[in-house]
């Protein structure tokens, strides 16, 4: 079982907008440019996010999308919710009346609790969560700038020594 693009490139998108917001709406150009999605795909996954309250749009020059709530209060299983619609490992843990064996059927208590499984962890991330991770782990594809970006190689404060100094040449 695998989830679609939608929620993938939803997740990461709100990622990106969460992160190089600064009081002002992010242009979905950009987003589409970083994160190496088509411009039309994202316009379609933006759109239930808007109709489902997590994203605001803004027209006009400056204009683009923003978070409608801080990041640690965007719940992963809404989005998803927005993106994918009812999470269910089979069509039957979704609507039991699909199947005329859901009642009797040996696999389905399975799948439902795989479904509860998987509805559970996303109840419990946050986009904040992810931003976190996004930072922890910032490499190529990263949604955070470099700016942001933990240093890779420890600073050193004390002046650094030449390879004359080291190696007993010099004076």
């Amino acid at each position: 079982m695998k989830l679609s693009t939608r929620p993938r490139y939803g997740m990461r998108a709100l990622v990106d907008i969460a992160t190089h917001s600064k009081d002002e709406p992010v242009r979905l150009k950009e987003i589409a440019r970083r994160q190496n999605v088509s411009l039309s795909y994202l316009e379609h996954i933006v759109g239930p996010l808007i109709s489902g309250g997590i994203l605001r749009s803004t027209r006009g020059p400056g204009g683009g999308v923003s978070l409608l709530a801080k990041p640690e209060e965007i719940s992963l299983e809404r989005v998803v919710g927005l993106l994918e619609g009812p999470l269910g490992a089979t069509d039957c843990v979704v609507q039991s009346d699909i199947c005329s064996r859901a009642g009797q059927c040996a696999t389905r208590s399975l799948w439902v609790e795989v479904s509860d499984a998987m509805r559970e962890v996303l109840r419990g991330k946050t986009l904040a969560d992810l931003m976190q991770t996004d930072t922890d782990t910032a490499g190529e594809g990263s949604c955070t700038p470099q700016s942001f970006r933990p240093l890779q190689e420890p600073v050193s404060l004390s002046p650094r020594t030449s390879s004359r100094d080291t190696q007993g040449g010099g004076s």
